[in-house]
């Protein structure tokens, strides 16, 4: 049974899934866009959305909380804090959003999906 068990585990330790989580934020904190398979989009959201909205709160102590989240990655930390949080500042959550692909994954016919910021800074 899975009572209280809040995301899947992709049959990886705790340290793993954590050191993926930071891995995907940060790309896509970096590119505004991502291609990954349907379950890391669905559970990398809530992770994503919960440092968009400490990213907002533009404090110290949360500029700090979202370094050690990021695992001292100082440039996505600072992208996240200087150029996506204030675009996002008038939302009530609902930062990003997943498109479901038609393709599947060659390899293991997994299902595709790209997760996005729902508004991302252009790029010069």
């Amino acid at each position: 049974m899975r009572h209280r068990v809040k995301t899947k585990s992709f049959h990886r330790p705790k340290e793993q899934r954590e050191a993926l989580f930071v891995n995907l934020a940060c790309q896509l904190i970096e590119h505004g866009r991502i291609e990954t398979t349907l379950p890391k989009a669905k559970a990398l959201k809530p992770f994503i959305e919960k440092l968009v909205t400490l990213a907002k709160k533009q404090n110290i102590a949360s500029r700090r909380l979202l370094n050690a989240r990021l695992r001292n990655n100082t440039k996505a930390a600072t992208k996240l804090f200087k150029e996506i949080a204030p675009l996002l500042a008038e939302r009530n959550g609902g930062y990003t959003r997943i498109y479901k692909l038609d393709k599947r994954r060659r390899g293991d016919d997994a299902q595709m999906a790209i997760i996005e910021f729902v508004e991302f800074p252009e790029e010069e």
